[in-house]
């Protein structure tokens, strides 16, 4: 069993040569205690040296792994200065300053990054213990002022492994319950089972006093137990007091107290070493099973790497070639999954890939499309010059079809920058997309800049074929303006439907004046009435309807016929008769929900708001909140237009604006309202989802009131030009929509995609080969790589080795029982830690739980007695029976001395 730690310490140097991905931990022991409490007094009367660092305030500011290993030979050993011996311990603590000052300065800073140090000597027992930085509350000087927390965090990464035994040193002259380091210890070993005890300071306590019921594991019970040493005192240590005369000073004094001397055979230093070694040779032999188990996982991990690195080297023509194959594949593979939606990671933040291109041809390219469409004052006035341009000089009788092919024309010219700028955007995705794919070359960085040249320069050449076949497109529009077509208006229907216009906007105006329209109707239900004109569509009367009931059916009372109940149809294109026609409650599609603020209207009322915004095919609502129980208002589509806004200085949010063409208030006294989204692509959803609702995108400058003209002839010429030009740009418009993202897939898209399957494996080989071409030469971090994995194969492999040598079939002593150990407070952050009164006994007894006798347990009456045949000494539960130590131990927490 002696060889076990031994075997932990070549288990270490062998996985200290392994990388940092290695998450194996050997059993060690780690010293825990605040500042000042004896750590480093214990450690180094166990090597009999002064070879540690001391001083005022944080001394310890790295981890130190002590690795102490019987030898012929004195001397020490750092693992940062490998086949160094230093004979000379000031050296050793000379070495131990430098190398801590080497990663944390002088500013009294502290680093999670330990030194090791292996010092042989023929009077230390085998152990491996870790000095950690003394656990402080207070920065000093130029600390940082979560030093607390930082020392904190250091020591929790240590004695939160399940491998680690905690050595909690605490001194004697101060409250066993306020102890720092049985807090922490509590906190990751909550049952006990790696914790041991140290009492420091023992002859510095108050005249009177004693440790005795702590050494005895009565006051505060571990299930480990206490150790108490006596370490030499400042004054000692300055004086340069010889270690082996400390320790010989140490046994006189627990022989000769009269409250130790029963127990000075299980104190003092030599016991604690005798301890440790015993403990944490049976902690190691406890864990070498799962130990191995860890390894043996690890080594599996990393075999077939390992292999595939020692049979093909960098050199090896085959191996090249046949990573250069399995490389090109997994571009293709990844560019596949990218533009057809089934990558194995799916990014939840931001659009990428084929859903960034398919948005771009259903949303952003119509908004392009119809932000290209003359506003109403524009288009009136062009119309107007080409009629005027084409009589001349003689006055026309009838609409000239010259001023119709002229705007036609004009207008699909337009068309041509928004069909370019599609070709540029989705060239633009297509680069970033291979940019995501080219990441799975990083291996061979010249393999990548050399695949990223040969794919970017294809979809250049791509871009450049797709960009002549849009603008083909574009005029085969321009060549021929195909008036027989099945879905144009016509001229007779063109001069039907700008009559009808006139009755409306007759009617409207009227109205404005006060004017009653001569045919007027009543709707309503049980609730509500409204009064509608002759000219309101049937779509509003239903929204009017249904806005205002709660009830699933509306009754509609009217004088005429609704024909076919078309959404479009007004109450004056019907035929007859009074008529009681019972409407289902029709609720209009749904096009798009979502959160906007609206920006313009609270600025003088404590700033925007945000509201839950529904937009309809007959309105725009918006709410409270996503219930949309509470509705703010209902904004008609009728009229309304959308232009852009220019973002803030002071905001980076986008923002539009909804405004009537007719110069009407849209809200309240607001001409328009602006809305403002967190993004541009949830700028360009509402854009598109508006453009299907019917509200047109305008440029800044437009808006506002058609212009009239003085002649009557050429006005009503203009209106049918109008009528006969919406309805052909609508058909071009629906073609162009269908017909460009088409031509782009095919061209761009699948041309680039075919490229990288078929054809950019061919182009690489014609380089020169894969197996003398230095496409295929290793990154840096690759190299790095695969000598960190031959690295670290083989440590775990000399590890593994040295596990196996080793039978873990010898006995070892149990654990001993579990212990009452509530009386450990975890820390509590947000309350400060209550100090202890200046005239209380620093070992006072904290109040013990009241104590019930067990049922069917006689109660016992405890007499004081003393000498070494006491009844507390007959009954020191790790010698005891199991029941005799758990009734003990009650009895002594649970009887006062009032009792006693």
């Amino acid at each position: 069993m002696e060889d076990l730690i031994p075997l932990v310490n070549r288990l270490q140097r062998a996985l200290s040569r392994a990388s940092r991905s290695c998450c194996l931990h050997v059993p060690q022991i780690a010293v825990v205690g605040g500042q000042s409490a004896g750590k480093s007094s214990v450690l180094e009367s166990f090597v009999g040296r002064d070879f540690l660092p001391r001083g005022p305030g944080l001394v310890t500011r790295r981890p130190l792994i002590l690795q102490l290993l019987v030898g012929d030979e004195e001397y020490g050993e750092f693992s940062h200065c490998e086949g160094k011996k230093f004979t000379d311990f000031d050296d050793v603590h000379d070495e131990i300053e430098a190398e801590t000052r080497r990663l944390t300065g002088s500013n009294k800073g502290i680093c999670a990054v330990p030194i090791s140090l292996r010092i042989h000597s023929p009077h230390v027992v085998n152990l491996t213990l870790v000095d950690l930085p003394g656990i402080t509350k207070v920065p000093i000087g130029d600390q940082p002022a979560d030093i607390e927390y930082q020392v904190r965090d250091m020591i929790m990464q240590f004695i939160r492994k399940e491998d680690c035994l905690i050595l909690a040193v605490t001194p004697a002259n101060t409250d066993l319950a306020n102890s720092d380091a049985l807090k922490l210890a509590k906190e990751v070993d909550p049952q006990g089972q790696r914790t041991i005890g140290v009492i420091t300071k023992l002859d510095l306590m108050d005249e009177g006093t004693d440790a005795r019921n702590i050494l005895e594991n009565r006051l505060l019970p571990l299930r480990r137990g206490y150790i108490g040493v006596v370490n030499r005192s400042q004054k000692d240590i300055e004086g340069k007091k010889d270690i082996k005369a400390a320790l010989l000073a140490e046994k006189n004094f627990f022989t000769s107290h009269p409250a130790y001397k029963h127990m000075a055979e299980s104190t003092g230093t030599a016991h604690l070493q005798r301890t440790l070694n015993r403990q944490l040779t049976n902690h190691i032999r406890d864990a070498l099973p799962a130990f191995r188990s860890l390894l043996q996982n690890q080594l599996l991990q990393l075999n077939r790497e390992a292999d595939e690195y020692r049979r093909h080297p960098p050199d090896d023509a085959a191996r090249r070639t046949g990573a250069l194959l399995r490389s090109v594949q997994r571009v293709a593979a990844v560019f596949e999954k990218l533009m057809g939606g089934s990558g194995d990671k799916v990014d939840t933040v931001n659009l990428s890939g084929g859903a960034r291109i398919n948005q771009i041809f259903h949303e952003r390219f119509p908004c392009e499309l119809a932000k290209c469409k003359s506003d109403e004052r524009t288009l009136r006035r062009e119309i107007t010059f080409a009629i005027r341009n084409t009589h001349g000089v003689r006055t026309g009788l009838f609409t000239p079809d010259m001023a119709f092919q002229a705007i036609v024309r004009k207008q699909i010219s337009r068309l041509k920058g928004p069909c370019v700028q599609l070709v540029d955007t989705v060239s633009r995705e297509l680069l970033a997309t291979v940019g995501q794919c080219l990441s799975e070359l990083t291996s061979y960085p010249k393999l990548q800049e050399e695949t990223g040249r040969m794919v970017t320069t294809e979809i250049q050449e791509q871009e450049g074929r797709c960009r002549n076949q849009v603008l083909l497109l574009v005029d085969l529009q321009l060549a021929y303006v195909n008036t027989k077509h099945e879905d144009f208006i016509g001229f007779n229907n063109a001069q039907q439907s700008c009559k009808q216009r006139n009755k409306r906007s007759v009617a409207a105006t009227a109205a404005s004046h006060g004017v009653a329209p001569p045919s007027r109707l009543i709707v309503g239900d049980c609730s509500s009435l409204f009064l509608l004109s002759a000219t309101d569509s049937l779509s509003s009367v239903l929204t009017r309807s249904c806005a205002s009931s709660t009830r699933a059916d509306v009754h509609v009372l009217c004088h005429f016929l609704f024909p076919r109940s078309s959404p479009t149809a007004t109450l004056a294109h019907v035929s007859h008769g009074l008529f009681c026609y019972r409407v289902k409650c029709l609720v209009p599609q749904v096009l798009r929900k979502g959160w906007l603020t609206i920006s313009n209207i609270g600025l003088l009322k404590g700033g925007a708001k945000e509201y839950w915004f529904l937009l309809s095919a007959e309105s725009l609502s918006w709410f409270r909140d996503e219930e949309e129980k509470e509705r703010k208002y209902v904004l008609p589509l009728d009229n309304l237009r959308l232009r852009d806004v220019e973002k803030s200085f002071m905001s980076s949010r986008c923002v539009f604006a909804v405004f009537n063409t007719e110069l009407r208030n849209v809200y309240k006294d607001y001409r328009c309202l602006e809305l403002a989204c967190d993004s541009q692509e949830a700028l360009d959803r509402w854009k598109a989802s508006l453009l299907q609702a019917g509200v047109h995108p305008v440029d800044e400058g437009g808006g506002g009131a058609p212009e009239t003209f003085g002649d009557p002839q050429v006005e009503r010429q203009v209106e049918t030009l109008r009528s006969l030009v919406d309805s052909y740009m609508s058909i071009v418009y629906k073609t162009l929509k269908d017909q460009m993202p088409k031509t782009v897939m095919h061209l761009m898209i699948n041309g680039v995609k075919e490229f990288i399957g078929s054809e950019l494996l061919a182009r690489l080989y014609a380089r020169g080969g894969a197996g003398c071409s230095p496409l295929m030469d290793e990154s840096p971090e690759q190299r790095r790589r695969r000598e960190a994995v031959l690295r670290q194969h083989a440590a775990l492999k000399e590890a593994l080795d040295v596990v196996g040598s080793f039978s873990t079939s010898t006995c070892t002593t149990p654990l001993p029982p579990p212990v009452d150990s509530s009386w450990i407070r975890p820390p509590s952050p947000t309350r400060p830690p209550q100090s202890t009164p200046a005239h209380t006994t620093s070992l006072r007894r904290p109040p013990a739980p009241p104590h019930r006798t067990p049922p069917g347990v006689p109660r016992i009456l405890l007499l004081p007695q003393t000498g070494n045949d006491s009844f507390c000494s007959k009954l020191h539960y790790p010698a005891a029976p199991a029941a005799c130590a758990s009734l003990a131990s009650g009895l002594f927490r649970g009887s006062s001395s009032r009792e006693a």
